[in-house]
């Protein structure tokens, strides 16, 4: 029994897919396969059951996988004992962000981060939060990036900056005359939104609901069109009309026909605040602490003073 072999079940069971475990692992599907049947052979047991597609472990497997992880994770704390000892920061991050922060943060903080710490291999997987939160539970993932208050037993979070969320309007939408945005100006009826699961849609929900409530109605109907991505959402506002919500971050790229449909809000903005989480007891603190510093110190100043 090698470590190797711990964490090619691991990934399979992550994956549940030879190929795609394989690929995590950055080996060839035969070799992996080949490993975990050694593995299994010298248990004696069938970790996975391979008549399920996908497939699944055996409930002996579970029991297995549960100790494979918690082996690797001693096997890591080990190398963080030798890399604390030494002042360095190398190690292994396995991290999560949600899909409404990775296409704007990501870029931020990936060259600076390397550069300072050329040791850390840093492995990102794009999630939302209910997924993000149920790794690292099962320790599948040692931090994440989100952007809603989550208190679940187990886990710290530690508040990194808040991001205000701006309108992005079409050119024929009343709101596009005006300055700024009220929350008052808010209407679901042409409102572009994420599909549901994100937190960021959420958060536009309640907002519009709270707008609804303090001029005396209710909000209106969600449009029947939904999207996954916010990139999508600026291109039916550009092709189709009406307006969507985006956060800070995902405007500081834009060309300037773009930044032209860009509205803020009134002060108070609405806002969201990103938050970075990870178990109580962890092993990789320099590593956390190291992302965190990089994140701070390359997000725009002006989100650091709102934090």
């Amino acid at each position: 029994m090698t470590l190797v072999q711990l964490r090619y079940i691991v990934a399979l069971d992550l994956e549940r897919h030879f190929g795609r475990a394989a690929e995590r692992c950055g080996v060839s599907q035969p070799t992996l396969s080949t490993q975990v049947r050694r593995l299994e052979a010298e248990l004696g047991v069938e970790i996975f059951d391979r008549t399920r597609q996908p497939i699944e472990p055996t409930d002996l497997g579970q029991r297995i996988l549960e100790r494979a992880r918690a082996v690797l994770r001693e096997a890591e704390g080990l190398l963080a004992e030798v890399h604390a000892v030494t002042d360095e920061v190398a190690g292994e991050l396995r991290l999560g962000v949600i899909p409404t922060l990775a296409p704007y943060l990501l870029p931020l903080i990936v060259g600076e981060l390397r550069r300072r710490h050329p040791l850390l291999a840093l492995h990102v997987e794009e999630h939302r939060t209910s997924e993000i939160l149920e790794r690292l539970e099962r320790g599948v993932l040692d931090a994440g990036l989100i952007a809603t208050a989550e208190a679940r037993a187990g886990l710290e979070e530690r508040r990194l900056f808040r991001e205000p969320f701006v309108g992005y309007v079409s050119t024929d939408h009343p709101i596009h005359a005006h300055d700024w945005i009220s929350e008052a100006d808010l209407d679901l009826d042409t409102l572009w939104l994420l599909e549901e699961g994100h937190c960021f849609r959420d958060q536009v929900i309640q907002l519009c609901a709270e707008a609804g409530r303090a001029a005396g109605g209710a909000a209106a109907r969600p449009l029947h069109f939904e999207s996954g991505n916010l990139e999508t959402l600026k291109r039916l506002v550009d092709r189709g009309g009406g307006m969507t919500l985006l956060p800070y971050l995902a405007v500081a790229d834009l060309t300037p026909e773009e930044r032209a449909r860009v509205r803020p809000f009134e002060r108070p903005s609405p806002s969201r605040t990103v938050r970075l989480v990870h178990g109580r007891t962890y092993l990789k603190r320099a590593l956390i602490d190291a992302l965190a510093e990089v994140v701070l110190d390359q997000v725009p100043p002006e989100l650091r003073r709102e934090g």
